[in-house]
């Protein structure tokens, strides 16, 4: 038993790669388009803003842990997931949303915290509908039906809002990128949730291992396309976790 649930200890702390969408490039020559006009928008925008300078004073130790997450990752947690694939994908998807239908109770705390109600009512109209008319949160019925989209904030993001800056960056054993801030943030929505109250804690370190790992098993390759496009993949994950944590605290 005491194995089974080291094991699943390890799961629960399953490093998290966001997703990296390419898009094509737009069309040179003719008339504008919507897409072209973006990109000159995007443009004038690094113009006007210099690059985000991310602060980073434990390289060294931080890239031992990267190599560490990295084994991790390819040696434990894909396999794992690739494992889960022989569920049909439409079961998995349906379970992605059962887990996300279950945090939505912290998402609508941050949403408050952080003053944006009407944000915060979304999250409770969501949860309402997904666990009714949705079965429990299998079914995105707020978002297919309704168009309520998920208003995504956590406990990091809420300490930003209130001017409590990045500090250094950090990648966490398994956690993976974070910086200080962020990390104290994990502490806050760890007691920010119901789930931390609802179930002990075998039940929570079983529930995150499945639906992290059935959240991998989404997962489209993208750390993997990182690892082969990036010249340095820590910076590549460095710079993209700060400038996208940055963009979702000022939106």
């Amino acid at each position: 038993m005491r194995a089974i649930i080291a094991f699943l200890l390890l799961l629960l702390l399953c490093p998290h790669f966001d997703s990296v969408h390419a898009e094509e490039p737009p069309v040179i020559g003719g008339e504008s388009t919507a897409d072209e006009e973006f990109f000159e928008d995007d443009l004038a925008f690094f113009d006007e803003e210099p690059p985000l300078t991310v602060h980073d004073p434990i390289e060294p130790i931080n890239r031992a842990v990267f190599w560490f997450n990295d084994k991790l990752y390819f040696y434990l947690f894909k396999p794992v997931a690739k494992g889960l694939r022989v569920v049909p994908e439409r079961v998995r998807v349906s379970a992605d949303n059962f887990f996300d239908n279950l945090s939505a109770p912290l998402r609508f705390l941050n949403n408050v915290l952080q003053l944006q109600f009407d944000d915060a009512g979304d999250e409770l109209a969501r949860f309402i509908f997904n666990s009714t008319f949705g079965v429990a949160g299998l079914f995105d019925i707020a978002k297919e039906e309704g168009g309520i989209a998920r208003r995504d904030e956590d406990f990091g993001q809420t300490l930003g809002r209130y001017g409590v800056g990045s500090g250094f960056y950090l990648v966490l054993p398994v956690f993976g990128p974070s910086n200080a801030r962020d990390a104290v943030g994990r502490v806050g929505d760890y007691f920010l949730s119901p789930l931390t109250y609802a179930l002990d804690s075998e039940e929570r370190i079983a529930v995150t291992a499945v639906e992290k790992e059935n959240a991998l098993s989404l997962d489209k390759e993208t750390y993997e396309g990182i690892k082969r496009d990036a010249l340095d993949p820590y910076l590549f994950i460095r710079d993209a976790y700060a400038q996208r944590r940055e963009a979702a605290i000022k939106k």
